[in-house]
């Protein structure tokens, strides 16, 4: 009898993988089954060594049966990689070619699609405020990730944070001294209230939720490289069906709207900064 290495576990893992994001999607009606396979593997090896479980069977028996190990999961699958005026580039020329197109509207309806913990969401806030804008906007700013939404509503972030902030906030063409936006207490630093003011901040699933209104501006950047192609499809739907005529797209750095269904229904603001808008 030859001695064999052990078969691969790959395929077994894949079906395991497949059954634990179907019981969650019919249990609790969270759908993961079309983000990047890869990157859904990773954090799921991650979380189960974390949690010493052994198998992602075991996983899916004690998400089905303890609510709580469900929200440590999704809070372990949900991307959160964010901050103030990340990619300052973005929000420059955001300041320059698009402030000039949302003046013309004397109501201005902006959806942060994947928010996470508000980071971007107050930096647009800023934005609108220093370009007199802010008192007729309306942010829905939403996340499939209720605990992310918890922070974004607090308006409270690491005070070690603030330096690196203030030098991206001055590069995406920042008007004032950033410290005027926040107070610092003890190791944090909270915003001023009145950002939270035009701020609505919801639970919506970019997998299965509809759209909820017709918008001026949508921005989802650094959301879809994490989805496959099918669902990056229907996100891209989503949004085109929820974007007023001549309404703004801004995508980040690696995304596109190439190749989608309504790519030639749109032109380039910023071939560069993924700034689109929509044709009649």
């Amino acid at each position: 009898m030859s001695l064999l290495s052990p078969p691969s576990l790959s395929p077994l893992e894949d079906i395991e993988i497949q059954l634990l994001l179907e019981g969650m999607y019919r249990y609790y009606g969270y759908d993961f089954r079309n983000y990047a396979p890869s990157s859904l593997k990773r954090r799921i090896r991650k979380f189960i060594a974390s949690e010493n479980i052994p198998t992602v069977s075991a996983l899916q028996a004690q998400i089905l049966h303890d609510r709580s190990c469900l929200d440590r999961f999704l809070t372990s699958l949900t991307v959160n990689v964010t901050a103030m005026f990340r990619d300052p580039s973005f929000f420059l020329t955001f300041r320059n070619q698009v402030i000039p197109l949302l003046r013309t509207y004397p109501f201005i309806r902006i959806w942060h699609a994947g928010c996470s913990t508000g980071e971007e969401v107050y930096s647009m806030a800023i934005l609108l405020q220093e370009e007199g804008l802010y008192h007729r906007c309306r942010i829905y700013a939403t996340d499939t990730n209720e605990k992310v939404l918890q922070k974004a509503k607090s308006g409270i972030f690491p005070l070690a944070f603030m330096q690196n902030y203030t030098q991206l906030y001055l590069k995406a063409g920042g008007r004032r001294s950033f410290s005027e936006y926040y107070t610092a207490a003890y190791d944090n630093a909270i915003f001023r209230s009145s950002l939270q003011d035009n701020i609505l901040f919801s639970q919506h699933n970019l997998a299965t939720d509809s759209s909820f209104n017709e918008f001026n501006l949508i921005c989802c950047r650094n959301v879809l490289i994490y989805f496959d192609r099918t669902l990056q499809q229907r996100v891209h739907e989503l949004f085109y069906s929820s974007l007023c005529t001549f309404g703004i797209l801004g995508l980040g750095k690696q995304e596109t709207i190439r190749f989608t269904p309504h790519a030639s229904q749109y032109e380039e603001i910023s071939r560069t900064e993924k700034l689109y808008r929509r044709l009649p």
